[in-house]
């Protein structure tokens, strides 16, 4: 006989799961100590549930297995919220244990009592509550099925009094299944013809062929396209690849929106790029995805191939007939050198203030082979996007789809907790930083040594360049920043501030080779623009409504700083 509690940790612990991430509290009193009393699984004590939330989909990310997390009854459980959304729209898999009130106080309306069954429907593909003891080994064995097989957040709502229950039941060893699905013969026919019959063809690439580089290539010489990809596929798409044409989107480039706006047929791979805007209007459509719910919600499609992208390419390619003329190609990775170099221009020290490109070039550069980037949401990742050099061996993981402040230094809480001899570089906002400020504790309490850089420019900087791009006055975007690297001191975490930007290229260095925790404080340019790859009439038309309402509103001395900023961007 053992506890429910104790037969949920051996289930895990039996099935490949080394940790739980996660805050006690008096429901889940039960399941804690039986992880305290367990040899092998472990606890990573987090300072907000939020972080324990992020930290698992973060571990799920880097390894592909389930990472759990626990949060205690009512709130405990509820700030869990966020991070299972990132990690359901991210689509890994993650369980949560989600302690709740003494079964028989259920509806009465007791102390911390939610609903959580319907408060985490929508971040998950499957919830259930256990009423009962004997209901745990069954509901818990399909919902870690339900959490691997289809890629996301399984949510067992559980009674304190139900996991100290005793319960006869052996502990379960539940693994993922690989398989491999293949379009049918009729419609891999149907975009061979496609793709042979037109002359432009371009790629775009995303998460989804995390695994097929090698096929990913294979095509794209035998169509001689180039490729463009989405932020998710970046570290899947552009080491080794000189079909790379770079990235489109809200945070791309200009060389990768104009091969997707001239292709004659797109073929997209794995790849849920969500902006509409930035798909050719009048190409022909052919769409690749395992999972055939998404194929069409983004732009219309003519030819939709359910499948994996490794294995439909395998049999796509025996149908082709590889294009003898590269002009399409050519033009695109031409262009693609010529706006790489004028990014890369951008990355240069400057006198006047430190920018964000020189900092992320100088992290990039420094890096190691191996290195994990988790940037926040924000300027961050637009910087994270464009400086960041991907090699096969590194990895890049955010809130990419939900796209969530404070995750950086959250998530790179599970990565380095899977792996704390490897690099774990969080790319932190001043703002996403300060939102969960407490889990550089954690850092600290769990002697991960994560390397935190943050982007301090006492902005929400993405929030305004979205406002001044809609023609209204920053407001409600200023912060006043704390010196971060003296709050890291504080904490126990090695703590290096630059104002200068002569001083960064040796803070850099010294910051990654740290042995343990680490903070770098930059005070980086508030003004910098992080422009999109093609500006609308709209966003122009914003842009002069911004600068007269500024004008107007005393503080025309905004858009001279500006100027000065961002000027180096225009020629």
């Amino acid at each position: 006989m053992a506890t429910v509690s104790e037969n949920i940790v051996e289930t895990l612990s039996e099935s490949g799961v080394e940790r739980v991430y996660g805050l006690p509290g008096d429901s889940l009193n039960a399941f804690t100590d039986a992880l305290r009393t367990h040899p092998r699984l472990g606890w990573v004590h987090v300072r907000h549930e939020e972080a324990a939330a992020f930290a698992a989909s973060a571990e799920a990310a880097m390894t592909g297995g389930l990472a759990v997390c626990a949060g205690s009854c009512g709130p405990g459980n509820l700030h869990l919220i966020n991070g299972l959304f990132d990690a359901q729209r991210s689509r890994v898999p993650v369980l949560a244990i989600a302690a709740h009130i003494p079964s028989s106080e259920i509806g009465t309306g007791y102390f911390q009592e939610t609903h959580p069954q319907d408060l985490f429907r929508e971040c998950s593909v499957y919830v259930e509550h256990v009423t009962r003891a004997d209901q745990m080994p069954r509901l818990l064995r399909i919902a870690m099925r339900e959490a691997l097989e289809k890629r996301g957040v399984a949510v067992l709502v559980v009674s304190g009094d139900v996991l100290q229950a005793q319960l006869d039941a052996e502990p379960e060893v539940i693994t993922a299944h690989p398989s491999r699905v293949i379009p049918a013969e009729s419609q891999l026919d149907f975009a061979a013809e496609a793709l042979n019959t037109c002359s432009r063809v371009t790629i775009l690439a995303g998460a989804g062929t995390a695994g097929a580089h090698a096929e990913l290539l294979a095509i794209a010489e035998t169509l001689q396209a180039p490729i463009v990809h989405a932020l998710r596929g970046k570290e899947h798409v552009e080491y080794d690849n000189h079909f790379d044409v770079g990235m489109t989107g809200l945070l791309g480039f200009a060389s990768g929106y104009r091969a997707m706006m001239e292709a004659e047929t797109l073929l997209v791979l794995g790849a849920d790029l969500p902006y509409p805007q930035f798909y050719p209007g009048d190409a022909t459509v052919v769409q690749v995805d395992i999972r055939g719910e998404q194929i069409g919600r983004r732009t219309p499609v003519d030819i939709p191939l359910v499948g994996g992208v490794s294995e439909t390419i395998e049999s796509l390619l025996p149908r082709l007939t590889a294009k003898t003329s590269s002009k399409h190609l050519d033009t695109m990775t031409k262009h693609y050198a010529k706006t790489r170099k004028k990014l890369d221009e951008l990355a240069g020290p400057t006198k006047r203030t430190i920018h964000p490109q020189y900092l992320t070039r100088l992290i990039d550069e420094a890096a190691a082979d191996d290195a994990v980037f988790l940037p926040d949401v924000g300027s961050p990742v637009m910087w994270a996007a464009r400086y960041l050099t991907m090699n096969g061996r590194r990895r890049l993981i955010g809130s990419f789809t939900h796209g969530s402040m404070a995750n950086a230094v959250s998530q790179a809480i599970g990565v380095q907790a899977t792996d704390r001899d490897r690099q774990v570089i969080a790319l932190a906002g001043d703002g996403g930083l300060a939102m969960l400020l407490g889990e550089l504790i954690t850092l600290t309490q769990n002697e991960l040594p994560v390397k935190t850089v943050v982007y301090n420019n006492s902005s929400l900087n993405f929030v305004e360049l979205e406002m001044k791009a809609a023609g209204y006055v920053n407001f409600g975007t200023d912060l006043k920043n704390p010196d971060f690297a003296r709050v890291a001191e504080a904490v126990g975490i090695r703590g290096i501030r630059v104002e200068s930007a002569q001083d960064l290229p040796a803070a850099v260095e010294e910051f990654l080779a740290h042995d343990g925790p680490a903070l770098l404080d930059v005070v980086t340019e508030q003004q910098e623009l992080s422009m999109p790859p093609s500006v609308t009439a709209e966003q122009a038309k914003g842009f002069a409504l911004y600068a007269i309402r500024t004008v107007m509103s005393g503080r025309g001395d905004e858009l001279i700083d500006l100027a000065k900023a961002n000027l180096r961007q225009l020629f």
